[in-house]
C-alpha cells in the first residue's frame, strides 16, 4: 500500500512539473519578454501586449501539448509508465500508448459512425476491421506482455482503421489545430464574458493601485455583455458604492475616446454629490474619513516625487485610501447630480484625477451603465502587489510604505465608524 501511494506521489508530482509548472512558467516570462521587449517579434509582441490573457492561456496550451508530445523522453519520464507494462523502454511505452489510443479511437468511430460504416463500409471489411481490433486487444492486455505481437497487431488494425474508416478520423494535425482553436475561443470567451486584463498607466488611483500595476477585471459581476451585440445579461447595476470599476470613458473628448478608465464608484443615481478640497459629500454627508500621514509619491510623468496628506474613506462595506496632494486643491467642486442609469466616479489620488468632477468642461459626468466593462478583483504583477486586493474591508500600503504610514492605517482601521452609508437623495 505505502509503495503504492509512493508512485502515485511521483507520478502527480511529475504531471505537476511538467504540464503545469513548466507550462506555467513558459507563457510568463513570454508575456513578460513581450511587455519589456520582444522587439524580435514586431506587431506578434504588441499583440500580447494588448490581450496577455489570451496570449497566456494560448501559449500555456503550446507549451503543455508540446511537452505531451514529447512526454516518453522527458527527465524522470518512468512515472509516467501508468498501464503501460514494466520494463518497456521509453520508445516501447510510447508504441503501447500509441496502440491503446488506436484502440479507443477506433471504437469510438464505429460507435459514433455506425449507421454511416454499415452504409459505406463492406461487411467483410467491417468484419476484417473488428477482427484486428479484438487481436490488438489480445495484445495489449497479454501477460507476459510480447512486443513483437502487439507491434504486428498494431500494423494490421492500422492499416485497415486508416483504409476503411478515414473519412471519419481526425488527423494528428488537425486534432492539434482544434485543441489550439479551442483554446483560443476559450481565452477570446473568458476575457470578453468573465476576467480581462488591464494595466495601469497612470497614478489617478495611487495608493490603492501602483503605476504599471496589472490587474484582473470582474466583468461578469455586473452582468456579462454579450460579445458584438454589447446587451449585458442577467444585469445587477449600478455597482455599489466603494467598488472600483473599469470603463469606456464617457465624455466626448477626441483625446480619450475610446480609452479604458478605472476609478472609484462614490455616488449612484439619485445622488447630489460634492467635493469640499477633494472629500466627497453625497446627499450633504460628508463621507467619514481618518488621516493616516503623510504619504510620498511618484509621478509618471517626469515630475518630482511628491507627498500628500493619506486618509482612510469608509463608504458603506468599503474602507479605501485616497491621497490628497495639497497644491492641486480645488476648494469647493459641485453639486452634481447623478441621473438614471449612470454612476459618480472619482479617482483615489483626488487631485490627480481626470474623473466625473472635471468631465464636460468641469461641468461634471457621470459613467452610463453601457460603458462599465467589470469590477476591478486584485493585482497579479508585479510579483510583490500579486494578488493584492484592489478593494474591500482591510486597504493594504505597498509593503515599503515607512512604517509610521502602516502604523496610522491600523489605528484607523480600528476605530471604523458606525455610519457608512450617506441619506437617501432628496430625503427620502
Amino acid at each position: 500500500m505505502i509503495v503504492v501511494q509512493k508512485q502515485n506521489f511521483v507520478r502527480y508530482a511529475f504531471w505537476t512539473f511538467w504540464f503545469l509548472l513548466v507550462p506555467g512558467v513558459f507563457a510568463i516570462a513570454v508575456v513578460a519578454w513581450c511587455e519589456h521587449g520582444g522587439a524580435a517579434l514586431g506587431n506578434l509582441a504588441q499583440a500580447v501586449r494588448d490581450q496577455r490573457v489570451p496570449a497566456g492561456i494560448v501559449l500555456f496550451t503550446l507549451a503543455e501539448m508540446t511537452l505531451y508530445y514529447f512526454r516518453h523522453y522527458l527527465p524522470y519520464a518512468d512515472p509516467m509508465a501508468g498501464s503501460a507494462p514494466e520494463g518497456l523502454s521509453r520508445d516501447g511505452r510510447r508504441e503501447y500508448e500509441t496502440a491503446v489510443h488506436l484502440l479507443d479511437e477506433a471504437q469510438r468511430l464505429l460507435d459514433r459512425n455506425e449507421r454511416a460504416v454499415v452504409r459505406d463500409v463492406a461487411s467483410s471489411a467491417r468484419e476484417r476491421i473488428n477482427d484486428a481490433l479484438e487481436d490488438l486487444k489480445t495484445a495489449i492486455d497479454a501477460r507476459p506482455f510480447d512486443d513483437s505481437k502487439l507491434k504486428h497487431a498494431y500494423d494490421a488494425a492500422h492499416s485497415l482503421v486508416d483504409q476503411h474508416l478515414a473519412p471519419w478520423r481526425k488527423s494528428e494535425a488537425r486534432e492539434y489545430i482544434e485543441s489550439i482553436g479551442i483554446a483560443v475561443l476559450i481565452a477570446l470567451a473568458l476575457r470578453a464574458v468573465v476576467v480581462e486584463a488591464f494595466k495601469i498607466p497612470s497614478g489617478s488611483m495611487l495608493p490603492t493601485l501602483q503605476i504599471d500595476d496589472h490587474i484582473f477585471v470582474n466583468k461578469f459581476i455586473y452582468g456579462p455583455t454579450v460579445p458584438l451585440v454589447g446587451t449585458r445579461v442577467m444585469s445587477s447595476m449600478p455597482p455599489e458604492r466603494g467598488d472600483v470599476i473599469v470603463f469606456e470613458f464617457p465624455d466626448p473628448d477626441p483625446s480619450h475616446e475610446g480609452d479604458d478608465f478605472i476609478k472609484r464608484v462614490i455616488a449612484l443615481p439619485g445622488d447630489t454629490l460634492e467635493a469640499e478640497h477633494g472629500h466627497p459629500i453625497i446627499n450633504g454627508w460628508k463621507v467619514p474619513s481618518c488621516l493616516v500621514g503623510r504619504y510620498p509619491f511618484g509621478r509618471n510623468d517626469g515630475a518630482a516625487a511628491s507627498h500628500g496628506d493619506l486618509f482612510v474613506e469608509f463608504l458603506g462595506d468599503v474602507a479605501y485610501l485616497a491621497v490628497y496632494e495639497r497644491s492641486g486643491d480645488a476648494g469647493y467642486e459641485g453639486p452634481f447630480h447623478v441621473g438614471a442609469n449612470e454612476v459618480y466616479v472619482m479617482g483615489d489620488n483626488r487631485h490627480n484625477s481626470h474623473d466625473s468632477r472635471r468631465w464636460r468642461g468641469g461641468a461634471g459626468a457621470g459613467v452610463p451603465y453601457e460603458n462599465i466593462r467589470g469590477r476591478a478583483m486584485s493585482v497579479w504583477l508585479p510579483w510583490s502587489r500579486f494578488l493584492v486586493p484592489v478593494f474591500g474591508e482591510e486597504p493594504q500600503l505597498p509593503p515599503h510604505m515607512p512604517a509610521a504610514l502602516h502604523e496610522g492605517l491600523e489605528r484607523c482601521l480600528e476605530h471604523r465608524p458606525t455610519q457608512t452609508l450617506p441619506p437617501e437623495p432628496n430625503g427620502k
